[in-house]
């Protein structure tokens, strides 16, 4: 399977502390992705960064909602949805990108979930489906096709960019290895990599890009 990494997109999604060892919604074994996402990153022309950047009392924080606690099902936007612990608040180290990571491939960063009332996932889009991050029109101006994703997590944020992705039109691979899942509810990992080889969404290992 080849990717021209000279035109293609690689998506590194929220590699930030409050998403690794220690943070606020620590994904288990999040600070393991670092080592691949810089890999790859190296490897790409394009690289686009995205960063959960919330404003303090978020709507998709359980704090925000009194009597919920963290991982409670809600809806919003007429979706369901997920009610988290306080995270990647605006300006917080929590909010930062894990100190492992390189920045300096990066010629975008995409920060999403600013607007109080409304999350974002994806990478393109906010979880209204329809209030695009301008992701999208950055790429096709620079003549990218194809995108290539890795990140956290990869049962929600990763997923959805990819999902969005594919939407849109473009090649989508998605780098296993390169991924760590929240796995709540049980079962979201199987669930999102089945739908999203479903919708064309190539499943690869990084050893398919960096060999």
């Amino acid at each position: 399977m080849l990717i021209d990494t000279r035109t293609a997109a690689f998506i590194a999604v929220d590699v930030q502390n409050d998403f690794c060892s220690g943070g606020a919604l620590a994904v288990p074994d999040g600070d393991a992705v670092v080592r691949i996402v810089n890999g790859l990153a190296e490897s790409f022309e394009l690289c686009v960064a995205t960063q959960d950047w919330h404003p303090e009392g978020h709507a998709s924080f359980a704090s925000a909602h009194p009597g919920a606690r963290p991982f409670d099902p809600t809806r919003a936007d007429g979706r369901e949805a997920t009610l988290w612990p306080d995270h990647c608040v605006r300006g917080t180290r929590g909010a930062d990108f894990h100190p492992g990571l390189s920045l300096e491939p990066y010629r975008l960063i995409v920060r999403k979930g600013f607007r109080p009332e409304l999350d974002s996932y994806s990478a393109f889009y906010e979880n209204d489906g329809s209030t695009p991050t301008g992701l999208d029109g950055y790429l096709r101006g620079l003549g990218a096709s194809t995108v290539v994703l890795a990140g956290l997590a990869l049962d929600y944020c990763v997923y959805f960019s990819a999902l969005d992705a594919a939407r849109l039109g473009y090649s989508v691979f998605l780098v296993r290895d390169g991924c760590r899942a929240v796995g709540s509810p049980a079962g979201s990992v199987g669930r999102a990599l089945a739908d999203l080889s479903s919708r064309g969404v190539a499943i690869i290992d990084s050893v398919e890009v960096l060999r």
